[in-house]
C-alpha cells in the first residue's frame, strides 16, 4: 500500500546555492563535463584539518538533479531493515537485523517472512545483514546471506546460501560456506555488505572489528578483518585472487587496510570497483578497490578517534597505501551503495547513490575518469537513515531505511 508520497519538481525542492555555471546550462552529460557547478553541500566544520592529497578530494562542488522525481513510501513496516534485492519478478527480498528475510511485493506489502539458519548475533552492529541472488537465480533460485554467527570465542560475519522454495515459504539445504576468521567477543564492525563480479565470484567487505586490539588486524594478510574477500559459490577462494602463493596469507583476501566496509559497487560497463567504508571522527571513504591493494587503515586515515585524539601517526598519506577517491569530514556515514544504470533519470546514469546513516539522506555522486565530479544530497528532508540501494530494470530506485521504510524513487 502507497502511505505517502512525495513530488520533486525540480532541483530547488533538493537544492543548494548555485556558485559556478559549466557549459551544459544546467542539464548533466554522461561523459564529459558541461554541468552546472553549486557550492558544496558540505558547510559544517571538518573534524579534522588535514589537507587533502588532491583536489575535489573532498567538498566536492554540488550538483542538482533537474529531472521531476517521484518519491514514494511503499511501506513503513519493515524491522530494522538491511540489504534488499529486487527479485525478477518485480517483489522484493529484505534482511531484517534480527535474523529473518522479508518478502515484499512491488507495492510494498510484506508478504511472508523466513527466519534464517543457522542464528544470528543479534546485537549491536551484528545480526542479520546483507542478501545476493545468485547470478542464476531464475533458474536456481538460490540466494546468499551475510550475518554475525555465534561461534566458540564470541561471534563472526559469515556467510550462508540456499534455495528459496518455490512457495516463498522457506530455505531449503541451507548451509553456512564462509567465516571470516578470527572470532572476537565484539558486536561492532561486522562489514557484511556483498556482491557478485563479473566473474560470478562473491564479493564480502568486513570490518576490523573496531577495538584496538584487533584494529592491527586491517594490515595482517592471515586474518579476514578490514578485508575485501573474493570467493566462489562453494566458499572456496576465487581463482586469480591476488594471496593465493602467498605464504600464511587467507587466500580470500582481495583487498585490505580496510575500516569497515558498507558499501560494494561494480561499474560493469569498465569492470571497476568501488568501495564505501566507515572512517571514524571523519574520514568516511569512497574508494576504487584493485587486487592486492592496501587501503591504509589504521596508518593512514583522514579522521581522528572519537575522543578528538590522533590515530597511529596522525598521518594520511603513505607509499604503498591508496589514497581514497574521496572522504567526507564530518562523515555521513556511508552504507549500500549502487551504479545507476538507467537512462531515465539521465542525470543519475553512470553515477554512484549511496545510502547516508548518520547523513540522513541518499548521496550521489557523479563519476567523470574515475574521479567524483559533483555531489548530490537527496532526500535530505526526510530524516531518515538510508540502510540499502537498489535499482530495478526499469530504472526505478529503491531504499530501505533504519526506521522500517522501503522507498521507490522514479522519474515523474
Amino acid at each position: 500500500m502507497n502511505l505517502r508520497s512525495i513530488v520533486l519538481l525540480s532541483a530547488i525542492a533538493i537544492g543548494s546555492t548555485q556558485c559556478k555555471k559549466g557549459n551544459g546550462g544546467g542539464t548533466e552529460q554522461p561523459g564529459n563535463d558541461t554541468v552546472s557547478r553549486f557550492a558544496p553541500v558540505e558547510t559544517a566544520p571538518p573534524n579534522t584539518n588535514y589537507p587533502s592529497a588532491f583536489e575535489g578530494q573532498t567538498r566536492i562542488y554540488g550538483i542538482k538533479t533537474f529531472t521531476p522525481l517521484k518519491v514514494e513510501v511503499l511501506t513503513s513496516s519493515l524491522s530494522n531493515p538491511w540489504g534488499i534485492e529486487v527479485l525478477p519478478d518485480g517483489r522484493f527480498l529484505i534482511t531484517q537485523k534480527a535474523g529473518t528475510l522479508a518478502i515484499v511485493s512491488a507495492t510494498g506489502t510484506i508478504e511472508n517472512t523466513i527466519p534464517v539458519s543457522p542464528a544470528v548475533a543479534n546485537a549491536g552492529q551484528g545480526g542479520l545483514l546483507d542478501v545476493a541472488l545468485d547470478p542464476n537465480f531464475s533458474q536456481n533460485r538460490m540466494i546468499y546471506w551475510s550475518f554475525s554467527q555465534p561461534v566458540s570465542g564470541g561471534n563472526l560475519t559469515a556467510i550462508a546460501k540456499g534455495k528459496l522454495a518455490t512457495d516463498w515459504n522457506s530455505i531449503e539445504n541451507a548451509s553456512v560456506i564462509f567465516q571470516a576468521t578470527p572470532s572476537y567477543n565484539g558486536s561492532l564492525h561486522f562489514g557484511g555488505r556483498m556482491l557478485f563480479d563479473n566473474q560470478g565470484n562473491l564479493l564480502l567487505g568486513t570490518g576490523e572489528r573496531s577495538d584496538l586490539v584487533t584494529r592491527p588486524q586491517a594490515q595482517e594478510l592471515n586474518s579476514h578483518l578490514g578485508k575485501i574477500l573474493r570467493i566462489k559459490t562453494d566458499g572456496t577462494p576465487a581463482t586469480g585472487n591476488p594471496f593465493l602463493n602467498t605464504n600464511g596469507a587467507m587466500k580470500a583476501i582481495y583487498s585490505y587496510g580496510h575500516r569497515n566496509v558498507q558499501g560494494l559497487a561494480i561499474d560493469r560497463v569498465n569492470n571497476v570497483l568501488w568501495a564505501a567504508e566507515f572512517g571514524p571522527l571523519g574520514g568516511d571513504e569512497v574508494n576504487i578497490v584493485e587486487a592486492g591493494k592496501n587501503y591504509g587503515w589504521p596508518v593512514i586515515t583522514y579522521g581522528k578517534e572519537y575522543s578528538g585524539a590522533t590515530i597511529g601517526s596522525g598521518i594520511t598519506q603513505q607509499n604503498g597505501m591508496e589514497q581514497p577517491r574521496y572522504y567526507w569530514d564530518p562523515v555521513v556515514s556511508p552504507s549500500g551503495m549502487i551504479f545507476y544504470t538507467s537512462s531515465q533519470i539521465p542525470e543519475w546514469q553512470n553515477n554512484l547513490l549511496i545510502g547516508a546513516l548518520s547523513g540522513t539522506h541518499i548521496v550521489r555522486l557523479r563519476i567523470l575518469n574515475n574521479k567524483i565530479a559533483g555531489e548530490e544530497r537527496l532526500l535530505q528532508s526526510e530524516g531518515q537513515r538510508f540502510r540499502d540501494l537498489a535499482q530495478d530494470n526499469m530504472g526505478n530506485v529503491y531504499a530501505i531505511t533504519d526506521q522500517g521504510r522501503l522507498y521507490k524513487i522514479s522519474k515523474l
